[in-house]
């Protein structure tokens, strides 16, 4: 234990703000006259200000984090990994595609390929200029047969990128992909120059690297040769480290952050009071999910699945765990954001009496078991598995939770017992989400559920450039996966930010994976 030279023990920002929190949460001073507005506050049209160090209080943050794209994991690093490097696509506010590193892209072939045309003039971190071989070199990263690259599936399709022209390439695919320019704005497709090690962090970014700390804090400054002037205000960033939801929200008010994600329904009370504070709303935005091991006992039987999406209580959960914030699911893979969204997908409504059918039908005497952590996938997991075990067991189905700890739970727990608790955000397009999550060979596969009937359906609606079909086809896959999927989706969460109300220029972007908070953002004053 360390010591100042006052005798008070010195301690982490993280267990300062906690400390600080549990003091205003017993006191009046939250309590501050003034009233803070989910969403954006109509201010005046206002000119973006340059200056000032910003400073993010994000979770998730591991000392095992790196700062190579392809091992990007989590929210933390996937702001950090926004700071540093550019993609070559981006997204607009709306959710739509914009240029990034590339400022046009054509296809051919019915989609199969795709001509990339590069920004011109681009200087990475080290002076040296953007050029396509820096882009081959990136993302062939992602493509090699040893690759353990998070996004490696989006790029197993691409036969080959070809330079074919000073600022051109070339992408050539095995089958049609009418979305493929939305995956190369994936975050972990960070371009860093040819033969460069990723983890030197050297970007085209608005920001440039001054140190990193895994699972304590990053720090960046302004890069002053940034290709775009619509961007990167302030001169500095420091990006903390506040995995504990109660330290996070004390920090944003004492002002020791700025801008803080993930705050639990239960503590906005806290700060709908202070006018200091503005908090942010995008409405389902993540899921809250239960995924089971397909290809273990019992939950290899579709009945047992379908008991278990029965025996779930959504809506209490959607009132006990979100507070509101957030609307039932009922195990569809796709987010009602989404243009190709469908909600007529089979209703597993609570039914104690259906979810016993399918129990004693299934003929499964094993108890179910599930595994979850607070702190390592959702707010209050612990609590959301406690409730689904009271209404499993009002089904007559034997249900034990077995709490884990936070810390190993992505390496010892997800993807390794057979039942757990996961979430995930949104995606930019259909394809993009079930791609790295749903399909057989999906790197994310968490519930190693295998169906070739869903993955042909899944490529047809990737290759389909018809609006009406592709529809269809997408309506098809919701209902197959809703029926026989292995994950229990009971619930989509909105997704809570808070931002000190001097901060301006916050936008939820539908979508996007790693928030461009850093690059967008300016004081008032």
């Amino acid at each position: 234990m360390q010591f100042d030279h006052s005798g008070e023990t010195l301690l982490s920002p993280e267990d300062r703000a906690r400390r600080r929190f549990l003091q205003l949460a017993g006191s009046s001073a939250v309590a501050i006259s003034g009233s803070a507005l989910f969403g954006s506050r109509a201010f005046a049209a206002e000119t973006p200000k340059r200056g000032g160090h910003l400073i993010l209080g994000i979770d998730t943050a591991s000392s095992s984090d790196r700062l190579d794209p392809a091992f990007y994991f989590e929210e933390y690093m996937y702001n950090v990994g926004r700071q540093i490097f550019n993609t070559l696509t981006d997204l607009n506010d709306d959710g739509s595609l914009r240029p990034g590193l590339a400022e046009s892209w054509a296809s051919r072939d019915d989609a199969r390929v795709w001509v990339i045309k590069l920004r011109r003039g681009v200087q990475f971190h080290n002076g040296k200029t953007l050029e396509p071989a820096d882009v081959v070199y990136s993302l062939d990263h992602h493509r090699g047969k040893d690759s353990q690259s998070a996004a490696k599936s989006y790029l197993d399709p691409v036969k080959e990128i070809a330079i074919t022209g000073p600022n051109e390439l070339t992408f050539k695919l095995d089958s049609p992909n009418v979305d493929f320019p939305y995956l190369l704005g994936d975050v972990h497709f960070g371009i860093t120059p040819k033969g460069a090690d990723f983890s030197k962090g050297i970007g085209t970014g608005a920001y440039v690297l001054e140190s990193f700390q895994p699972g304590v804090r990053v720090l960046t400054r302004r890069n002053p040769n940034y290709w775009d002037a619509s961007r990167g205000f302030v001169d500095s960033v420091e990006t903390v480290a506040y995995n504990d939801s109660a330290a996070r929200v004390a920090a944003i008010l004492s002002g020791s952050v700025h801008l803080i994600n993930r705050v639990e329904p239960r503590l906005t009370k806290r700060l709908e009071s202070v006018q200091a504070i503005r908090l942010h709303r995008a409405r389902d935005t993540n899921n809250v999910l239960f995924p089971m091991l397909a290809d273990q006992a019992p939950f290899k039987n579709n009945d047992v699945r379908t008991a278990l999406k029965y025996a779930i209580d959504r809506e209490q959960l959607r009132t006990s765990l979100l507070g509101g914030y957030g609307s039932v699911a009922n195990d569809n893979p796709l987010f009602p954001s989404d243009r190709f969204y469908t909600a007529d997908v089979p209703k597993h409504a609570y039914d104690p009496d259906k979810a016993n059918f399918f129990w004693k039908k299934a003929a499964v005497t094993q108890p179910i078991v599930l595994s979850a952590a607070d702190g390592a996938t959702f707010d209050g997991a612990v609590s959301a598995a406690e409730l689904y075990q009271a209404s499993a067991t009002k089904a007559r189905i034997p249900f034990r939770v077995n709490r884990v700890p936070a810390d190993g739970y992505w390496t010892q727990v997800w993807m390794k017992q057979p039942f757990c608790a996961s979430s995930w955000a949104n995606r930019p397009t259909a394809d993009a989400y079930l791609s790295m999550i749903c399909v057989s060979n999906a790197p994310w596969n968490e519930s190693r559920w295998k169906s070739p009937a869903f993955d042909q359906l899944v490529a047809a609606a990737r290759s389909e450039s018809n609006d009406a079909r592709r529809k269809q086809i997408y309506h098809d896959i919701q209902v197959l996966y809703s029926e026989q999927g292995a994950s229990v989706i009971p619930l989509y969460a909105d997704s809570l930010r808070a931002s000190r109300s001097n901060l301006r220029g916050y936008v939820d972007i539908p979508g996007e994976v790693g928030s461009r908070a850093a690059e967008k953002v300016w004081f008032a004053s």
